[in-house]
């Protein structure tokens, strides 16, 4: 669900038309609903319901990843939410907007010891091991500055998520993780590092997932380890399950599970555990929380349909070029006509196309579109490709909205390039 609706016959963001923002602040624009934000951790929260362990609740560790935004980063602090972060400007993003980091938990293959330093200093409450090598480098790390790491490591359980395999990260193929096979002589020579204090296991096997059956079949071999390396005399407290449970893009295909059957799931596969589970949903929190607004700058004529030219284009969503990623593309004043049409931006690429063939709302020069689901790996990978400012980001709550990145100005992106003297003068060749 998400608070974007057509009223009087026009999108609205909560209370807010989506042509007053664009108005405002021009196209095109991320804008972000904080009600729908909130109404996804309170729904993923009474999903988890029951799997309190020792008095403690689960972990919802947000993925920074999926929207870095500072505005969007206080809103989940405000709610209670930790974060799970891949580097070390996401844990400084996460720290700035107010999450404790004692709820901070640290992911990604290429941890520096620079990064390592920072999350030490800052206390945070996991680091995932990817690596026996990242287990030495923290144990060094940790030895040098008097501090103690608590760590899991990243169990990779051979599990096809079913997913795109470029987002699938649980195969033994992909580069995350460690073979679940080689954990427990890993756990074993990691408890013998100085600095680090072994604590829980780690698996996360894809993103977008619309399947439960392949996380039911991770989570029984992360059981499984468990066991094991109990047995062996490591005291595993944390387990920290993943994210990746999917969102609707497409409304024409089969919902993703809802967190509802997730939760039980879960529940039913970590009976037993004793552990607090930790979770790091991303793109399920903020997917559906955001759409890009983008206005029209003609409809060209095509050998098969029409080409509807956008002033977005892939360096503020690169989702379709990367992944053939579907957004539903609607009107933002519908007139009820459909037609078939391409949507492409104005990049000088072939892969600058949004979707090709789609039946959608009839639009023409001068009207506005929203690409829907935009809230998650949309504005925090876009790029300045074709020296294109980013594009802003704005966030709605209720009847108030306000700007949370401004548009960039070309002059300073231009600025920020340094010309030396010797350049201007530099011989021709003959």
């Amino acid at each position: 669900m998400d608070h974007f609706e057509i009223r009087d016959g026009a999108m609205y963001a909560e209370q807010v038309p989506l042509d007053a923002i664009a108005d405002a602040v021009g196209t095109p624009v991320y804008v972000y609903s904080s009600a729908t934000i909130r109404r996804h951790v309170r729904v993923f929260r009474e999903a988890l319901a029951g799997l309190e362990h020792d008095h403690q609740a689960p972990l919802v560790a947000f993925a920074v990843k999926a929207n870095p935004n500072a505005a969007v980063l206080s809103v989940l602090a405000g709610l209670g939410c930790g974060a799970d972060v891949v580097s070390g400007g996401e844990l400084r993003r996460a720290r700035a907007a107010g999450i404790p980091a004692e709820r901070i938990v640290f992911s990604g293959v290429g941890k520096t010891a620079d990064e390592m330093a920072l999350a030490l200093r800052e206390g945070i409450g996991q680091f995932n091991l990817e690596s026996e090598e990242e287990a030495r480098t923290l144990s060094a790390v940790a030895t040098k500055l008097g501090l103690t790491a608590r760590v899991a490591f990243r169990v990779n359980p051979d599990v096809d998520a079913g997913t795109h395999a470029k987002i699938s990260t649980g195969r033994s193929e992909n580069k995350f993780g460690i073979a679940y096979d080689l954990a427990p002589a890993a756990y074993a020579r990691a408890a013998a590092l100085p600095g680090l204090s072994i604590q829980g296991v780690a698996v996360h096997i894809g993103s977008q997932l619309t399947d439960l059956a392949p996380l039911e079949e991770a989570f029984a071999r992360i059981g499984t380890l468990i066991a094991t390396l109990r047995e062996a005399g490591h005291a595993i407290a944390t387990a920290d399950l993943g994210g990746g449970l999917g969102v609707p893009y497409d409304p024409t295909m089969p919902a993703p599970p809802a967190p509802a059957a997730y939760g039980d799931m879960v529940r039913r596969a970590t009976a037993g555990w004793a552990v607090r589970l930790i979770f790091e949903p991303g793109r399920l929190i903020v997917g559906n929380a955001g759409v890009l607004l983008t206005s029209v700058i003609r409809v060209k004529p095509g050998s098969q349909a029409p080409f509807v030219i956008v002033d977005a284009a892939m360096n503020d969503l690169m989702r379709p070029a990367l992944y053939d990623a579907w957004h539903d593309i609607r009107a933002v004043r519908p007139s009820g006509e459909r037609f078939i049409a391409n949507v492409a931006g104005p990049v000088c690429e072939t892969g600058d196309t949004f979707a090709m063939q789609r039946g959608m709302d009839r639009v023409d020069e001068g009207d506005r579109v929203a690409f829907m689901t935009a809230g998650a790996y949309a504005a925090t990978m876009a790029s300045t490709y074709n020296s294109r400012a980013l594009t802003p980001e704005v966030l709605v709550s209720g009847e108030r909205w306000a700007v949370v990145r401004k548009r960039q100005d070309i002059e300073a992106l231009i600025a920020a390039d340094s010309v030396p003297a010797w350049a201007l003068n530099e011989p021709t060749e003959d």
